[in-house]
């Protein structure tokens, strides 16, 4: 639980999520392969990445003006106005955790185009500072927060399915939140997902829109502990939980509503899945080996344990950092406007020792699909 008015550096469980190891330094701004899983093409695996940190994107003096120095996450998407959306998680007005007026989600814009230049804010949803995107009140008898999860659009309708928590990691239940107006105001669709929902492993999700007509949603728990999953739901009802199929493993054969079974073991955090350049991408916090992880995928049911994978940035330690080694880095969600080769992410960064940095980058990574 985070308390906005406790001067201390905070001690909060969400610290046993952000680990705090150092990966190993290849130098600057470039990474080796990571050992490739069985079956992957071994020498694409091994082709050095360019990695490059583009610039913060949060921080003092940089969303000051929206009163909120101190934010993370940034899950970026196409709004249909044409505008970049980026959604954040817990927000405070000073450039520190518990630093005052505690909002979440909040929400800014982008006209950014070229994203070589770094992304630039162009506004807030709730105007001059960045409201939080409905009304509720942290640390009631209920719950302490509440953090996005995704957000996809879908013709005229943005959805943002969110984590009501109880405590970070204690998820009381899951929601689907929709706007009509390109993100400037939210309604609750009704839609509400049980926290125990396959066995825990249907809080955190990434969702994406294929050509098919379905949305499609890899899912793990909020513990960073936890395979992922897979469901599909048709576009046009995406508000209903009655509407998502699973699938899964059984008689020797993967299926269509068949109860889930995981589609790749590890220890999975943030999650991001987008069609990309006639292919699928997953990027995802892999908690398990400390870094942010990619892989390329023909469509979301192929194997993952063969598809094309690679480390694209690495955790590090305070004081030894470069543009491919973060400290206590998590999150790595796709920006609009990527490629496979021309990798654009928004990265968290939280010092749980001190409380700031907490903040959103964005960092580059060209040859990826390569």
């Amino acid at each position: 639980m985070i308390d906005p008015h406790d001067p201390r550096p905070p001690q909060t469980n969400r610290s046993t999520f952000l680990r705090t190891c150092a990966g190993a330094l290849l130098g600057s701004g470039f990474l080796l392969g990571s050992a490739a899983p069985a079956g992957a093409d071994d020498a694409r695996s091994q082709r050095a990445l360019e990695v490059i940190k583009v610039a913060d994107l949060t921080g003092p003096g940089l969303t000051t003006r929206f009163r909120m120095e101190a934010t993370d996450l940034g899950i970026p998407v196409l709004a249909p106005d044409g505008r970049m959306l980026f959604v954040f998680g817990d927000s405070f007005e000073s450039a520190r955790v518990g630093g005052g007026w505690w909002r979440s989600p909040t929400a800014l814009y982008s006209t950014t185009t070229d994203l070589n230049s770094g992304v630039e804010w162009s506004g807030a949803v709730g105007g001059q500072a960045a409201h939080q995107l409905w009304h509720y009140d942290h640390d009631n008898p209920v719950f302490t927060t509440v953090l996005p999860s995704d957000v996809i659009t879908i013709g005229g309708s943005m959805y943002l399915h969110a984590m009501v928590n109880n405590g970070l990691g204690n998820v009381v239940w899951t929601e689907i939140w929709r706007s009509d107006d390109s993100g400037a105001t939210w309604v609750h669709t009704g839609a509400k997902f049980a926290p125990d929902l396959h066995g825990g492993l249907f809080q955190l999700l990434s969702w994406a829109e294929g050509n098919d007509g379905f949305v499609y949603v890899y899912s793990t728990s909020f513990t960073r502990s936890r395979p992922l999953i897979l469901h599909r739901v048709p576009a046009g009802a995406i508000a209903d939980p009655a509407a998502y199929e699973p699938w899964g493993y059984r008689d020797g054969a993967w299926g269509w509503g068949k109860a889930p079974t995981p589609i790749l073991e590890g220890a999975f955090g943030e999650l991001c899945l987008r069609p990309l350049d006639g292919k699928w991408i997953l990027t995802w916090f892999n908690a398990g080996d400390y870094r942010i992880d990619g892989i390329i995928m023909d469509t979301p049911t192929s194997n993952l344990y063969t598809a094309h994978r690679r480390t694209l940035i690495h955790g590090g330690s305070w004081g030894h950092e470069d543009d491919s080694h973060v400290a206590q880095l998590y999150g790595g969600c796709v920006i609009p406007g990527s490629t496979l080769n021309d990798l654009h992410l928004s990265v968290s960064q939280w010092n749980t020792d001190h409380g700031w940095p907490y903040r959103v980058m964005q960092h580059r990574i060209r040859g990826f699909g390569a």
